[in-house]
């Protein structure tokens, strides 16, 4: 399960910009084509945050669906799995996924109190 592994990461980031901070809330931004399985990161969560300031934290993942560009039409338009590389509205070729690849740290809560003491358990 390489959510896993990506939620470490994430979780690093969030500890050193937490400066010792108890971490309520993270909300991340997941595209539908960026590889990652909604349910995985929910069950990995508790594994990547434990002995951390982000332990016990909400996640929140907010899915961002694939988009691709289309130059006949001039507009943005979505796509599903099953995409062609055409355009799903005219049919006309092409490959320029405008979104669906994210996988970043929206938001995070902190608290405003005092260094928690808890470092990065590691």
């Amino acid at each position: 399960m390489h959510e896993l592994g990506l939620l470490t990461g994430v979780v690093e980031v969030i500890v050193d910009a937490a400066d010792g901070r108890r971490v309520r809330r993270v909300a991340l931004d997941v595209g539908t084509r960026s590889g990652v399985i909604e349910d995985a990161l929910h069950a990995a969560w508790p594994l990547a945050t434990g002995g951390t300031v982000c332990a016990g934290a909400d996640l929140e993942i907010d899915i961002i669906p694939a988009t691709v560009w289309c130059p006949a039409c001039a507009a943005e338009h979505e796509i599903d799995e099953f995409f062609a590389l055409a355009c799903p509205a005219c049919g006309a070729p092409t490959a320029d996924l405008r979104h669906g690849r994210e996988f970043a740290i929206r938001e995070v809560d902190v608290d405003v109190g005092a260094d928690t003491g808890t470092g990065t358990g590691t």
